[in-house]
C-alpha cells in the first residue's frame, strides 16, 4: 500500500451506527480508504455484518446471531440505539456491502469463527472486483484459510506484547499485515514489519495526539472511528 491508509473502524462510527451501510457511506464521504467490518453467520448460514455474538447492544432485538435466521435478523432495528434519525437501519448482509463497495473501497473483514471463514471463501469468488483483507485474532483460523486459499490477503490481529510470535505466524502464512492494539506499537515492531514487508495497521485510534505519534513512528495506516479527522490530517 502506498501512502497512509485510513481504515474506518466499523464505518464512520462516530457519525453513524456501527457496521451499517449508512456508516460505511459516511466513511467513504469522510475520505476513508477502506472499511473494517465484522461478520457472523446467521442460523441459516448467511454472513451478516455485526460485531457482537449477541444482537442486544446494537439492535432492538435479543439473542445470539447464530440462533437467528436471516429474516429475523433483517427485521431488527440496528440504528435507533445510536440516534432516532437512524431508526429502521437494518443489519447488512455481507453481499450487500460487497456490491456497494465494488472496487472503490477496500474491505477489512474480521472473522471470529471457522464456519464464517469457510462461508467467506465460498462467497468471495462471486465478487471478483472486491478488494478484501481478511483479519482475525484466531491465528489458527487464518492458517486454515491460507491452506484453502493461497492468495487470500490476511491480517493478524493481536492485543498484547507478543508481537514477535505473531510476526512469525504471519510470515509463515504469507500474511499482508499486522493489526496490533495501538498501545502495543513500538519502534522495534515497526522496524520488524518494514524489514519483513508487512504493513502495520494499529487499532483503534481517535485521539489526535496519538495519531500524530503513530504517524511519526511510520506505521502504514490505522483504524479509526473518525475517518474524517484522520483523512484531513494525512498530508
Amino acid at each position: 500500500m502506498m501512502g497512509f491508509f485510513v481504515w474506518a473502524h466499523r464505518g464512520a462510527a462516530v457519525d453513524a451506527p456501527e457496521n451499517t451501510l449508512v456508516a460505511f457511506a459516511a466513511a467513504e464521504a469522510a475520505g476513508a480508504d477502506g472499511i473494517e467490518l465484522d461478520v457472523h453467520l446467521s442460523r441459516d448460514g448467511v454472513l451478516v455484518v455485526i460485531h457482537d455474538e449477541w444482537v442486544e447492544r446494537t439492535t432492538d432485538g435479543w439473542g445470539r446471531v447464530a440462533e437467528l435466521r436471516l429474516a429475523e435478523l433483517r427485521r431488527l432495528d440496528a440504528g435507533s440505539w445510536f440516534s432516532p434519525r437512524f431508526s429502521g437501519e437494518p443489519i447488512p448482509v455481507l453481499d450487500e456491502v460487497l456490491d456497494w463497495a465494488g472496487d472503490r473501497l477496500r474491505l477489512n473483514i474480521e472473522i471470529k469463527e471457522a464456519a464464517a471463514g469457510g462461508a467467506l471463501l465460498d462467497l468471495l469468488p462471486h465478487y471478483p472486483r472486491a478488494q478484501v483483507l481478511v483479519s482475525s485474532f484466531d491465528h489458527r483460523l487464518l492458517a486454515e484459510l491460507r491452506r484453502r486459499d493461497a492468495r487470500l490477503p490476511l491480517g493478524f490481529l493481536f492485543e498484547d506484547d507478543s508481537w514477535r510470535r505473531v510476526l512469525r505466524r504471519a510470515l509463515v502464512c504469507g500474511a499482508e499485515s499486522l493489526h496490533p492494539r495501538e498501545d502495543c506499537v513500538s519502534r522495534p515492531l515497526v522496524a520488524a514489519c518494514k524489514d519483513n514487508g508487512l504493513a502495520l495497521y494499529p487499532w483503534t485510534v481517535d485521539d489526535p495526539g496519538r495519531i500524530r505519534a503513530l504517524r511519526r513512528l511510520q506505521v502504514d495506516g490505522l483504524f479509526t472511528n473518525d475517518p474524517f479527522a484522520v483523512s484531513c490530517k494525512r498530508n
